[in-house]
């Protein structure tokens, strides 16, 4: 993997990306050629069009990552990838095609553009029939060697053999018998020189997975394998890593303390969120509008009660601010006062409100809170004040997510399901946690990105 502004893109991934931008630039290439010869032009030499050829490869490229089309689902299907490609493309076209209109200088002809879209699909589904085993084989996995045969070890095993799994476990030690869990470990004791060992299975990473870590660290032999040219990581670094989030279950205090992330000297950034904060929600206020009048109407027309739905919400440092949106409910969904779950196929949510919810426009209210700073564009899901006093009693760190803005998108809403329970907001906190100490413009941007796929695709949406 390679870290990008503190977060990892895997090696697949990024050759991946290299040949699509590649293949990007040839199919606008041909579409032009294609295109002058019917109408009999002269074809100019390729720098006299470098700017529309390679706004158009940067433009789908983005589309295609706002659709997941880099993601690990469709890495292992072609069906999948084929979908994500075919309608990021469409997306990037269209946006092209309303780029002409303002700025002609920046994009192709539309007519060019019908040739270059289907060329480029045909050429990026081709590229993946092709590499497709390639990019997920062995080839471009890190092999790794775990120093530990207990539960922990267990885990890392068990990640291992998802699909789409960025490394393979080439071999565990047992650095003790207590807690042994991996039958195929090779005793400690039985290997002479330890550093040899992982030298000579290839590893590139040795993970330490011991069960309690209190004068258990085999410190000779981890300096021995530093030494040797190969990555130490333990358990917690090596699963924030491969998962995108912090591990509850192996974290430690001094872990959190010591490890990188959480900085509070990012001024620059900060400011520059708050700007893009300012002028996104002027402008997506001003856009939709229109859309949120008339699904108001939609929502007073339905039931009766008004048609926005005001709530108390946590926010930074565990203030309590009025988190506005449109009313996706009955009046009576909580006669009693007390906060409950959405559920799933939930019946207090009215005919109007599962459209809306489905295509997050109960959402778009939030914006003035954006507006007026109390939230951000990217940031954890605020939770009501009677979730957080019970929620900070059952799971370690959970106050940590305080410490930004909550968000109307986010790390957590882009990666997991909609939560609903105790053991889902465990799942969305490790999320959260990801996000607070890997905090980046760049990893905004992405998640921003990837918020057009969960509107898409609305999986979980409750």
């Amino acid at each position: 993997m390679i870290r990008l502004f503190k977060h990892y893109i895997p090696n697949a991934v990024l050759l991946l990306g290299l040949f699509d931008l590649i293949l990007l630039m040839l199919s606008a290439e041909l579409g032009w050629t294609i295109r002058a010869g019917q109408l009999g032009m002269l074809v100019e030499p390729l720098h006299t069009r470098l700017p529309q050829l390679v706004s158009f490869a940067a433009t789908l490229q983005i589309a295609m990552v706002a659709v997941g089309v880099y993601g690990a689902e469709s890495l292992q299907s072609i069906r999948y990838a084929a979908v994500r490609l075919s309608v990021g493309i469409a997306i990037g076209i269209i946006f092209l095609s309303a780029v002409f209109f303002i700025l002609p200088q920046l994009s192709l002809w539309r007519s060019n553009l019908f040739y270059a879209m289907f060329l480029a699909i045909a050429a990026l589904i081709v590229v993946r029939l092709l590499l497709g085993k390639t990019l997920g084989s062995q080839a471009f996995k890190r092999r790794v060697v775990v120093l530990g045969a207990g539960p922990r070890a267990a885990r890392l095993k068990q990640l291992a053999g998802k699909p789409g799994s960025g490394f393979v476990v080439v071999g565990y030690v047992s650095m003790s018998e207590s807690n042994r869990v991996i039958p195929e470990a090779i005793a400690r004791d039985a290997i002479y020189n330890l550093a040899d060992h992982v030298v000579l299975l290839n590893a590139s990473e040795v993970v330490l997975a011991l069960e309690e870590r209190r004068n258990a660290l085999p410190l000779k032999d981890l300096v021995r394998i530093k030494t040797a040219g190969v990555h130490v990581n333990d358990t917690s670094t090596f699963l924030e890593r491969e998962t995108g989030r912090v591990d509850l279950d192996s974290v430690n205090p001094s872990w959190l303390i010591f490890s990188d992330g959480f900085s509070s000297g990012r001024m620059l950034s900060s400011i520059f969120k708050r700007l893009f904060d300012i002028g996104a929600s002027v402008v997506l206020l001003v856009l939709t509008l229109p859309l949120i009048l008339l699904t108001a109407i939609a929502v007073k027309l339905e039931s009766k009660g008004p048609a926005f739905y005001r709530q108390p919400r946590v926010g930074l440092y565990g203030t309590v601010f009025t988190c506005l949106k449109l009313r996706s409910m009955r009046t009576d969904a909580e006669l009693a006062g007390k906060a409950v779950w959405a559920e799933k196929d939930d019946p207090r949510i009215t005919r109007i409100g599962r459209i809306i919810r489905k295509l997050r426009i109960d959402e778009l209210p939030q914006c003035w809170s954006v507006l007026k700073g109390e939230m951000s564009f990217v940031g954890p899901r605020p939770e009501r004040p009677q979730f957080v006093d019970d929620l900070e009693t059952q799971m370690p760190y959970y106050a940590e997510r305080h410490m930004v803005k909550p968000g109307i998108t986010g790390w957590a809403q882009i990666n997991y399901p909609y939560g609903a329970s105790i053991d889902d907001a465990r799942q969305k906190l490790e999320y959260d946690l990801y996000y607070a100490k890997n905090y980046s413009p760049f990893l905004d941007l992405l998640i921003l990105l990837q918020t057009i796929r969960v509107i898409l695709w609305p999986e979980g949406a409750r």
